[in-house]
């Protein structure tokens, strides 16, 4: 309990399951569910059990941009902290669409559910054939490119 409230203190946010990943089975088995484990922590959980995991669940960055997830936020808050002028939620040129993010003339898209909804992944492959048919830079960002630690640098080639 004591990692999980240290934790929250130094990310200023309940942490998520794969940030803990050393307790977070110990919390599953003990406590019946990582939410439970958060609960028993003192702390409110991000989603109730109820909840599948491509619901969308708001989060706030520290630039003031709503985002769809806390990973969304760990991501906008990493290139705010770094100073990297971006742009949430444009459009797609002549779509519905939504870039997570647009840096310069590059789309960034966090794929965070990949493989979690046929629909989630239906709508994956529609933007990456959009961007490659209208010669749109693509970056593709996955949990492995936050978990268990943040490795963005590359990714952006920054």
């Amino acid at each position: 309990m004591k990692l999980i409230r240290l934790a929250h203190k130094e990310l200023k946010r309940v942490p998520v399951r794969r940030e803990l990943r050393n307790i977070s089975e110990a919390g599953r088995k003990h406590f019946g569910s990582w939410n439970d484990t958060i609960l028993a922590a003192g702390l409110k959980p991000h989603r109730s059990h109820g909840h599948r995991m491509y619901k969308r669940m708001n989060a706030k960055a520290s630039d003031g941009h709503l985002c769809d997830s806390i990973s969304e936020a760990i991501i906008d808050n990493w290139l705010t902290k770094r100073g990297i002028v971006h742009l949430k939620g444009t459009r797609y040129p002549d779509t519905n669409f939504r870039a997570d993010w647009v840096i310069g003339n590059t789309f960034v898209e966090y794929f965070g559910l990949l493989k979690d909804s046929p629909r989630y992944d239906r709508e994956v492959r529609r933007k990456r054939n959009f961007c490659k048919k209208q010669s749109i830079k693509l970056v593709e960002i996955y949990p492995t490119d936050l978990y268990p630690k943040i490795a963005l640098e590359n990714k952006l080639n920054l």
